[in-house]
């Protein structure tokens, strides 16, 4: 007999080789199935008739078969319930990647996430996204059950391009607008589409944009960055330069606004030099202390590709994000997204759509600007009463904070952050190694990572870590 399927709610694989007949394979089958933690202890099997006619065997030969698997310890069964695997059958198999965990105050093992780039995931507005699931899957056309079109469905494009001009200053049309599965897609959709030359980067950013890029066939050459933002007035003497990727609103890191100056030289080269500004305004929703930044793109739509998510405002396991390009751009990229790139799933557009349509996502803002903007303020007064001497930068807006170090100190002080059970990451592991050295020691914390129940014991872990004052 081969390999076969047999179904109670769920597909069970068995394989009944080897020798001994049916029901000799059919123990060791199971057996296996249990020992090796594919079925988990309180799994409940199929019937002996339901696994006999799917087997395509006597079922005295299935019941015998559970019979003495109950006798032996392998399986439990009791009247109504039907039989299951034994609570006190080996436990299941720990995969080699999941190492048991340490003893107290082991480094291997943090117990708090600050590393940046994840919102508040415990926050996820579940109850309002189900609701806005419910309505958009009743009114959903047929058709949107299908593989859909590169460019993304119609009602989340121009439910977008309302909210972006309302919300951000992006001047957009639906037909401008591509969806993607990540900011990641879209930048590596472009970069295939400048094709050669070089893209000017920023000197602190994260190293896996400039991988995509070079791994599209361009080089990148860095923009320095200061108190003021990207140094982009720079970008005038750089020769072969197709685009520049700018952090506008909130460089990413260090958390500065680019100057107006600087903004308005970035977009002169673009006119200047026929190149492309990509924006990347990753958490362009959260400001506390400032009016909001507009977007770049609003200065110049036709040389400003305008990049956006849902990863720090709702949740990263979305997949959507968002690019408004200008005109001439639109058909060249999507002839590359036909090409075989992922698409994101049409449902969750469809759901994305009729959240922002209904006001649900600016209410959700609101609630989590409120949220990261009181954890900002714990965060601020801890260090001012516990570590005075410590500097904190880049608070205006964003997720996250900039801790200056004495210097010297950076890698020492992420140690012993790990030892307190925090996960954090030194400035200098953002710092682009082509781009000058830098000599600034300092931590990024990201504080709209952990929920709130946990946030006090955080800051506590946090405090420990740091250098003592003077």
């Amino acid at each position: 007999m081969g390999n076969s399927w047999a179904t109670f709610g769920r597909d069970l694989h068995l394989d009944l080789t080897g020798p001994g007949g049916l029901r000799a394979a059919l123990l060791r089958a199971l057996r296996d199935a249990v020992r090796s933690g594919r079925l988990a202890p309180g799994t409940r099997l199929p019937s002996s008739r339901s696994l006999a006619a799917d087997l395509g065997i006597a079922r005295n030969t299935v019941a015998d078969a559970y019979a003495e698997l109950v006798a032996e310890g392998w399986l439990s069964a009791r009247q109504g319930s039907g039989t299951r695997v034994a609570e006190r059958v080996l436990p299941r198999a720990t995969p080699a990647s999941r190492r048991p965990p340490g003893p107290a105050g082991h480094p291997d093992r943090p117990r708090f996430d600050l590393t940046p780039g994840t919102p508040d995931v415990s926050a996820f507005p579940r109850t309002a996204w189900l609701a806005a699931a419910r309505r958009a899957l009743t009114t959903a056309p047929s058709e949107a059950f299908g593989y859909g079109t590169p460019s993304g469905r119609p009602e989340l494009r121009t439910v977008l391009a309302d909210y972006l001009a309302r919300a951000r200053g992006v001047r957009a049309d639906p037909d401008r607008i591509v969806i993607c599965t990540g900011f990641m897609q879209g930048l590596a959709l472009l970069s295939r589409v400048l094709g050669t030359g070089r893209l000017a980067t920023e000197s602190y950013g994260l190293h896996f944009h400039r991988a995509v890029i070079t791994r599209a066939g361009l080089d990148t050459v860095p923009l320095l960055v200061d108190e003021r933002g990207a140094r982009t007035e720079e970008l005038a003497g750089l020769d072969d330069v197709r685009a520049a990727l700018l952090t506008p609103a909130h460089q990413f890191p260090t958390g500065v606004p680019l100057h107006p100056d600087r903004r308005a030289a970035a977009v002169n080269w673009a006119r200047a030099t026929g190149g492309y500004v990509l924006e990347d305004d990753y958490d362009g929703e959260f400001r506390y202390d400032r009016q909001p930044v507009g977007a770049l793109q609003g200065l110049d739509p036709d040389h400003v590709v305008y990049l956006g998510t849902a990863s720090k405002s709702l949740a990263p396991a979305l997949r959507l994000a968002w690019m408004v390009l200008p005109d001439r751009l639109v058909d060249p990229l999507l002839a590359v997204k036909r090409t075989g790139e992922w698409q994101s799933g049409q449902l969750e557009q469809l759901t994305l759509a009729e959240f922002i349509s209904s006001g649900a996502y600016d209410r959700h803002l609101r609630g989590m600007r409120l949220r990261y903007w009181r954890r900002r303020d714990q965060l601020v007064a801890a260090l001012a009463d516990r570590a005075p001497h410590v500097h904190v930068s880049g608070i205006a807006a964003g997720l996250h904070a900039v801790l200056e170090l004495p210097p010297g100190t950076e890698q020492s002080i992420v140690q012993a952050a790990r030892w307190q059970g925090l996960a954090l990451e030194g400035l200098s592991n953002f710092h682009d190694p082509a781009a000058p050295p830098a000599s600034r020691d300092a931590l990024v914390v990201a504080y709209g990572t952990p929920p709130d129940h946990s946030f006090a014991g955080v800051l506590d872990a946090l405090i420990r870590a740091l250098p003592p004052g003077e």
